[in-house]
């Protein structure tokens, strides 16, 4: 599997052997001792140290629960009557679905992927680039797709990618794709980022959104036990990034919610650096997207601490 996909998720491979995350853990450790893979946080991967890119069967396939709780949140970001632009990929495309019912919405967009699923929406406007067909993600690439972004302006870009680190931020593993993705940046006054747990840590070769430019990230949840995704979680949260977490809520809680008309900071243009307190966080575990009180981030940073243990 690994061989045929690039990378492949330890909740993957035990449901195809129908074993436990725990015996395939241990198994998948021993191939690397082999030499015949490495691991990666929650799965595994191609030896060589990045990962090359999955096709859209395989993709649309992996972590659709955390997709979707990813998307129904990163959804409340969005107000009535707003221009964004939306990249390309199958979590960008579960928010498309949801973005069909904000009226007077206006979407640029490289992906025939978000185009179809705001096919039949009436109250909202879609705009696609121009640019070369590549049909392994359904996205327009290439030199036509950048120069028909030359001169736009909106409030959001909503991207994904095939892995985020704190060190060199969003990441792909094809050229053209990351080409486009840094001309949808430039185009917008925030970068949120949509990604589930299975890309925090994994980097890959063609670097798109840099750390400093993602003004928030949308993520799922990691597994108690996944050190590495919560590690890499705070430190984005300590360069500035600000993290909201679908699907945090203790039980019996309200679920996971962005309020109207969210106060709204300054937020610096694509190439420029925000200024960074050290140890200030910014990591929200309760899916709000506004900065915590001062309790509440005493109470994240014991989480984390606390999911490290694990």
């Amino acid at each position: 599997m690994v061989r045929a996909n690039g990378a492949v998720s330890l909740r993957e491979l035990a449901r195809v052997v129908q074993t436990s995350e725990v015996t395939v853990r241990r198994d998948v450790r021993a191939l690397e001792a082999e030499g015949l893979l490495d691991r990666r946080h929650g799965g595994a991967v191609l030896p060589g140290g990045f990962t090359r890119e999955s096709g859209f069967p395989q993709k649309s396939l992996s972590a659709t629960a955390e997709k979707t709780a990813i998307a129904d949140l990163a959804a409340g970001l969005v107000e009535e009557g707003e221009a964004i632009v939306v990249g390309a990929g199958t979590t960008t495309q579960e928010l498309a679905r949801r973005l069909a019912r904000v009226p007077g919405l206006t979407v640029v967009t490289n992906s025939l992927l978000v185009a179809q699923a705001l096919a039949h929406a009436n109250r909202v406007e879609v705009v696609m680039t121009g640019g070369t067909l590549r049909g392994s993600n359904y996205a327009l690439v290439g030199s036509g797709a950048e120069q028909s972004l030359q001169g736009l302006r909106v409030s959001r870009a909503f991207l994904s990618g095939s892995g985020l680190t704190a060190e060199r931020g969003l990441s792909t593993s094809n050229m053209l794709s990351a080409s486009v993705d840094r001309a949808l940046v430039q185009a917008a006054a925030e970068v949120v980022v949509l990604a589930d747990h299975t890309k925090l840590g994994t980097d890959t070769m063609f670097q798109t959104v840099p750390t400093d430019v993602i003004t928030r990230l949308v993520t799922d949840e990691p597994p108690v036990h996944d050190e590495r995704a919560a590690t890499e979680l705070q430190a984005l949260a300590d360069q500035g990034v600000q993290v909201a977490v679908a699907g945090a809520n203790p039980p019996g809680s309200a679920p996971d919610a962005v309020p109207p008309g969210p106060p709204r900071r300054e937020v610096p243009l694509p190439g420029q650096r925000r200024n960074v307190t050290p140890g200030t966080p910014s990591l929200r575990t309760t899916g709000a997207l506004t900065e915590p009180p001062a309790g509440e981030r005493e109470r994240e940073r014991a989480r984390v601490a606390d999911l490290r243990r694990r």
